[in-house]
């Protein structure tokens, strides 16, 4: 570009910069740092109601201010897309898998859990249920399942270095954790969903306000308290990474300075609340408890006392069936164990009338502000009937960029046994008698819990579910997404587990479409690997 020649993008002043207007030909663009969640959210929403700049704006908006705003354009006028613009992180720390798979489960959600894959979960400790007098059985069945983890972990180690020798360019630390990994992606399939982890998460207020709601109608106690705690680390202040260090600050200052010092604390550790407007009115969701009662005594009475039948771990689904089968078919899939096929035949057979009385389940229930139900979201092309392991669904559960659809967890199904082609197995490296007699007596205490006659015995008795067990779920897709799913999800680092899933997907596709099997960069997991690679 000549010397002489301007461009109408500049880059950002200095952050101490004056507040002031560039040249109007000139475009501004700055970071902004500092500002409470709910005070830019406030900010950011005036761009549509004054001409004023975020720093001017911000320099002259208050907590107060922003209360007032937001509890008359969110709450009074429902702009909800103003809690888009106010984002929070969370630590949430010491919650059981089984409430941190319901923690994530939101389409608009960021964040990072611990991994089962390079971090001993034997440490974590679990989470018991009230289970009053059955308290010592669950105790004994989870304990069982942690000392089985250890030896498998343990086993499979001793298994794959026998195995694979250390490569001369391999350092020895590294060696040792590369097969740790591998020998945790075998035990996790003995972790109880009631193993404690940890997770953090940074989500928008609308999304905390949703979040929040849906825990705190949670069938699981465990769940509707975490919905509370949610609601109360939004309302309350928030933790100051910084705090410690401004208080030394502060009282140096005050050895020179009270006055100064006052105005020090004042500005950087007064207490600061994440998003105490827009969650203090979350609460139960009426319109989704009634609606879930009521759609599942529907699945009930459809299928009657059909066994479930066979289905493969991948059954992409076609799209012949009118649109009100589909979304008749999604509302009852969450509440029953059937395979999406075999509900939809149900489904199919009965009048356009009795198809559109279960729609209306889904709806008769809605509030004015109510999102409709997930199930509602149907018309996209590549829908994938799949049925894993809880560990692998984890993983996949990740993906935000599809609608999910998750049925209850249960024994139903079975389990799987880690596979992974190169690998020794459980057998080879004595340890299948083990594993299996190990799930064989967990499931048989699950059983013997959930038929009790305790508060929320079904609920309960799902925390002593291992890793291991098969669970369905529905995911719902354009074609963009089950590309990078089966690519991302097939690569020869990934977990064997949902990298089976995903090579199953790439299959379906190419069938049913084989002048698009081109265009995915897949690698066949059938495949022994490197297992040093990673």
């Amino acid at each position: 570009m000549p010397a002489n020649q301007k461009t109408d993008i500049q880059t950002s002043s200095p952050a101490n910069a004056p507040a002031a207007h560039p040249p109007a030909s000139e475009t501004d663009v700055y970071a902004i740092h500092g500002a409470d969640p709910e005070v830019l959210a406030y900010a950011m929403a005036k761009y549509s109601r004054s001409a004023l700049t975020m720093k001017e704006s911000l320099s002259e908006i208050s907590s107060q201010r922003a209360e007032q705003f937001l509890n008359t354009f969110y709450f009074a006028y429902g702009h909800r897309s103003i809690a888009d613009l106010a984002h929070i992180p969370f630590a949430i720390e010491r919650l059981s898998l089984l409430a941190a798979i319901e923690i994530v489960d939101e389409t608009r959600w960021d964040g990072q859990e611990r991994s089962t894959r390079y971090q001993n979960f034997r440490l974590s400790g679990w989470f018991t249920p009230a289970l009053a007098a059955e308290t010592p059985t669950f105790t004994a069945a989870v304990e069982r399942l942690f000392a089985t983890y250890d030896k498998v972990s343990a086993g499979m180690l001793t298994a794959l270095k026998a195995a694979i020798p250390q490569p001369e360019s391999m350092k020895p630390d590294a060696y040792e954790r590369t097969l740790k990994a591998r020998a945790f992606d075998v035990a996790r399939y003995l972790l109880p969903l009631a193993t404690n982890t940890s997770l953090g998460q940074i989500v928008n207020a609308r999304t905390l306000e949703t979040q929040v709601s849906r825990l705190l109608t949670s069938d699981f106690a465990e769940i509707r308290q975490l919905g509370e705690k949610l609601r109360n680390a939004a309302s309350e202040a928030a933790w100051n990474v910084q705090h410690a260090a401004g208080e030394v600050l502060c009282e140096e200052i005050a050895s020179v300075d009270a006055d100064c010092a006052r105005r020090a604390h004042e500005a950087f550790l007064r207490p600061v609340k994440a998003a105490p407007t827009l969650v203090k009115y979350a609460t139960p969701n009426d319109y989704q408890r009634e609606t879930r009662s009521e759609l599942a005594h529907a699945a009930k009475f459809l299928m009657g006392s059909q066994p479930i039948a066979p289905s493969p771990v991948v059954d992409l689904l076609d799209g012949d069936e009118p649109l009100e089968v589909e979304l008749a078919t999604s509302l009852l899939y969450p509440h029953c164990h059937y395979p999406y096929r075999q509900l939809r035949h149900s489904v199919a057979a009965l009048s356009a009338n009795q198809r559109g009385e279960i729609i209306s389940l889904g709806t008769k229930h809605r509030g004015r502000h109510d999102e409709l139900l997930r199930s509602f979201s149907s018309g996209h092309s590549l829908r994938f009937d799949i049925l894993m392991d809880i560990g692998g669904f984890r993983d996949m559960h990740r993906h935000r960029r599809c609608v999910q659809l998750l049925q209850p967890y249960t024994d139903l199904h079975g389990y799987d046994e880690p596979i992974c082609p190169g690998q020794p197995t459980l057998a080879e490296a004595g340890l299948e008698t083990l594993y299996s007699e190990t799930l064989a007596v967990t499931y048989a205490t699950y059983r013997s819990l959930r038929d009790s006659d305790i508060p929320e015995a079904a609920q309960s008795a799902q925390y002593l579910l291992p890793l291991a067990t098969r669970c369905r779920s529905l995911f719902k897709m354009d074609f963009a997404e089950a590309l990078y799913i089966s690519e991302l999800r097939s690569g020869v680092a990934g977990h064997f587990s949902y990298r089976r899933v995903a090579w199953e997907m790439y299959r379906a596709v190419a069938k049913k479409h084989p002048s698009l099997a081109q265009y995915f960069r897949i690698e066949d997991v059938n495949e022994p690997v490197d297992l040093l690679r990673r």
